[in-house]
């Protein structure tokens, strides 16, 4: 395998029809019909032992932080446990063909973002969990997050199973139109706002438009100057960041002054340094600023704990302003049952899967190593804090909306998946006929009770004082 051909597969020299034939030929030995399964592994390990392990990496100050949030919901753990479903999908029928897949593809990781031309987009958000893989994952990991969030929202068995047949129908039908078309044409292909709105418009109700409307311009309002004047304050005439903790805390709080400034040091370093991984022209538009104030940040729900930095840079003048986010990479979720992707460091496993799977990537998305006080080289990627970002919120879909944003989700993987896959072939195995759809409506349901089990491990793990747990 190897950085140019990450999935392994040359398809280069096969004709669309052989192409074709191998997708048939996978129905043979994997019906369609058998992703409709999901029965836990006899020796499944404890989830909570999952988590656990991956927290012995972390900030183990956060890490209840962490346990807090995912003790929330069903859906707020479902969120945190990628690794504990990579273990599960592990043993799920796999047809063979890999893509580039995303390794974390809820619902909530499907987002507004911009666009280099700054044009509001609608995309894949997180790849810190991105590997070659078999298609079928991300594809069942999306369709049981719509599950959850379904039962959370007190949706019917029937209207649960429309949203996931929804979803995952307009994947198979994108990916047959992708089929269709050539190389470029599908590298060109990006779903833009105005698209969501010819998705979404048609037989919509007011409120649902404004709805709409009223995410779109919200989300463009989620720029550097927003997270500028409410992150940062004026402290004796100098722009720094404002402290929040124990979700932000300034460097310069965080540890004694000696070890502080050695780390500011190491993190300034590795924001010079990162543009080594930028295009020339960014790597010139990265030079123009100066590194003004650096904070530890706690972002997501499994992420928490990991090594993250937001670091103020500033340019023309002190109002003019640049967030990055220096964010701690490891092993991907999906590694140990797909194998490497054969890169040096995981940033850069996780910038080269995240701009072959995006329509348009951020221009300062890069990687870098750092040293930490600790004396450890640990991988980061940086991109930019916030930029023209909207998150859905799954608490206020209706079943109708929540298909809506289904589809558009699952034409979303089927381009991402088009890019660095054999569409030809995944398109033949799907077909024409709603199979795939159906089996997946059953999986979902099925691993949806599953992690309702998993949820209620962490709560008696809570209770009973084997992890401890903080709301913050």
């Amino acid at each position: 395998m190897s950085e140019n051909n990450p999935t392994g597969q040359d398809i280069r020299h096969r004709t669309p029809r052989e192409r074709a034939e191998r997708g048939k030929a996978a129905r043979a030995h994997v019906p369609r019909s058998a992703h409709a399964e999901f029965t836990p592994p006899p020796k499944r390990t404890d989830p909570v032992d999952v988590i656990e392990t991956q927290s012995a990496k972390r900030v183990r100050e956060l890490v209840p932080i962490r346990y807090g949030r995912m003790s929330e919901s069903p859906f707020r753990f479902y969120r945190g446990a990628a690794a504990i479903m990579a273990a599960d999908l592990a043993e799920t029928p796999r047809t063979g063909i890999r893509v580039q897949c995303c390794g974390d593809a809820h619902m909530l990781n499907f987002r507004l973002l911009a666009s280099p031309e700054r044009r509001l987009m609608f995309d894949i958000n997180d790849f810190d969990e991105t590997l070659p893989g078999p298609w079928e994952w991300d594809v069942k990991r999306l369709s049981a997050s719509l599950v959850i969030a379904g039962r959370a929202n007190g949706f019917s068995a029937k209207e649960r199973a429309s949203v996931v047949r929804a979803t995952v129908g307009s994947y198979r039908e994108r990916m047959r139109a992708f089929a269709g078309m050539g190389n470029l044409d599908v590298w060109y292909t990006r779903f833009e706002a105005d698209e969501l709105r010819s998705e979404f418009a048609p037989g919509a109700g007011a409120k649902d438009r404004e709805r709409l409307e009223g995410a779109l311009e919200r989300a463009r309002g989620h720029d550097t100057l927003q997270v500028f004047g409410k992150l940062t304050h004026v402290v004796g005439g100098r722009r720094q960041i404002a402290n929040d903790p124990p979700l932000l805390v300034r460097l310069h709080d965080l540890l004694p002054q000696a070890e502080g400034g050695a780390l500011e040091k190491e993190i300034s370093r590795l924001v010079e340094r990162y543009g080594q991984s930028l295009e020339t022209d960014r790597r010139f538009l990265l030079e123009s600023y100066r590194v003004a104030d650096i904070a530890r940040k706690v972002v997501g729900v499994g992420s928490v704990g990991t090594r993250c930095w937001i670091v103020l840079l500033l340019g023309r003048d002190d109002q003019d302003p640049l967030f990055l986010q220096a964010k701690e990479a490891d092993d991907s979720v999906l590694a140990p049952y797909a194998g490497s992707a054969g890169f040096r460091t995981q940033g850069e496993r996780v910038v080269a899967g995240q701009r072959l799977m995006q329509a348009t990537s951020d221009i300062f998305l890069g990687w870098e190593r750092a040293t930490g006080i600790d004396g450890r080289r640990r991988d980061f990627y940086v991109r930019q804090l916030r930029d023209w970002k909207g998150i859905a919120v799954a608490e206020n879909m209706s079943p109708k909306r929540m298909a809506v944003f289904g589809q558009v989700c699952g034409a979303t993987l089927a381009r991402a998946h088009a890019r660095s896959g054999d569409r030809i072939a995944i398109a033949s195995y799907l077909g024409r006929g709603d199979a795939f759809d159906r089996a997946l409506a059953s999986f979902a349901e099925l691993y949806a009770d599953q992690n309702e089990k998993d949820h209620q491990v962490l709560l008696d793990a809570i209770e009973s004082g084997r992890v401890l747990a903080e709301s913050a």
